[in-house]
């Protein structure tokens, strides 16, 4: 193994927000090692956004992520704004676009992306050990002398000493490209609070039985507002041979809790009682005169009675516009860490500075990106935590 290898900083996880930590620190003329147990690098940001990687939103703020403590991630995010990343972008020449309700996307894909943080860590002299498995963490309480090592790291390769350890490890989602829970072991390790964890940004199933008939819209998509509690989101809804996903869904599902009813509007631009009022004399099937908003076949499986218009009474007519105004219907659960985008939950931000990242408790160690409590809504939001969390740590390690 040899002698043990000593540095100023060690970061674990050379995801988004761990490079971007490791080459803020190096600027500063720290000595860092960026490690990671994967053999391919930021393969996270390498499938985000179907590969064209969806950096930032324009819109990123405080009310775009789920957290415990709702104010802990403003003063990171007032520090890195999507600017300041927009502005990096720009100076290596990269193009990018915005697609819709603020999100940039790279015009180069990922790819780009994930070359250009690591190019910088490479010009900022950030050591890479990858892959590397970490085996053990040491703390040793010692006076806080300026080169006096804090953490001892016992390693695949070697032992590694390091005055500040930075946590960016990531959650659990996506167990098949490397996902695991090692950043909250050490959280746990160390006597750091986990608040609840479950998959976020992730397609709802429902009981088999229940949704038979709805299977077969498997791959229609509907534009509808989807809302659970105060949160509500207007974008494309998406029927799957299990339950409902695209883009609505995945947005409430961070804040869907299991046993409540979602309300759904599938007609959020049209007052159905006023189109109904319209049509007294209509001899049309309900279906086919449904079929100008709505998917004909989700109609017929919807109202299986499918009248002609005239037969219908206002009553009914009443109860069909409730029931696709608001559409009221229980997930059984979600789909789980394998097809979620992130993991809502994570460390507790009350026992970390909201202006270093680190931890009030253990000087010089530090959580950031999705292994901390603060969970942004889809659209680019969660790199933007990403790196903000990143950039906040790495002035301070």
């Amino acid at each position: 193994m040899g002698d043990a290898q000593q540095f100023q900083v060690v970061v674990i996880g050379a995801g988004a927000a761990g490079m971007m930590c490791a080459i803020q620190a190096a600027r500063r003329g720290r000595a860092v090692l960026l490690l990671d147990h994967a053999v391919k690098l930021a393969e996270k940001i390498r499938i985000s956004g179907g590969g064209r990687c969806n950096f930032t939103n324009l819109h990123a703020q405080a009310e775009n992520y789920i957290s415990s403590n709702p104010h802990f991630c403003r003063s990171a995010l007032a520090r890195y704004t999507p600017q300041h990343f927009i502005t990096w972008l720009k100076q290596a020449g990269l193009g990018y676009h915005e697609k819709k309700l603020g999100q940039l996307f790279c015009d180069e894909g990922s790819g780009a992306i994930i070359a250009l943080l690591k190019n910088e860590c490479d010009a900022t002299g950030v050591n890479w050990m990858m892959p590397c498995a970490v085996q053990d963490v040491q703390h040793q309480h010692v006076s806080h002398a300026e080169d006096t090592a804090c953490f001892t790291l016992t390693t695949d390769r070697g032992i590694l000493h390091t005055q500040s350890l930075v946590i960016a490890s990531g959650g659990l989602s996506i167990p098949k490209i490397g996902a695991t829970p090692f950043g909250y072991r050490i959280a746990q390790q160390f006597g750091v609070p986990i608040t609840k964890l479950k998959p976020g940004l992730v397609p709802l199933s429902f009981h088999p039985d229940e949704w038979q008939a709805y299977a077969e819209l498997a791959g229609i998509s509907v534009d509808a507002v989807v809302s659970y509690a105060d949160q509500s989101f207007r974008e494309n809804l998406l029927f799957t041979h299990r339950g409902l996903s695209g883009p609505a869904i995945l947005q409430i599902s961070s804040y869907w809790q299991p046993g409540q009813p979602l309300h759904i509007n599938l007609l959020p631009d049209h007052d159905l009682m006023q189109l109904f009022a319209q049509q007294r004399g209509n001899r049309q099937l309900l279906s086919n005169f449904m079929a100008q908003y709505l998917p004909r076949r989700f109609v017929e499986i919807k109202f299986p009675d499918n009248k002609p218009l005239n037969q219908y009474t206002e009553k009914e007519m009443a109860a069909l516009a409730a029931q696709l105004h608001d559409w009221q219907i229980t997930p059984s659960g979600t789909l789980g860490y394998a097809k979620a985008e992130v993991t809502c939950g994570g460390v507790d931000t009350h026992a970390l500075s909201s202006k270093t990242m680190q931890v009030h408790a253990v000087p010089g160690l530090y959580f950031i990106g999705e292994v901390v409590d603060v969970t942004g809504q889809l659209g680019g939001y969660n790199f933007q935590w990403a790196w903000a969390s990143g950039y906040a740590a790495g002035q301070y390690c």
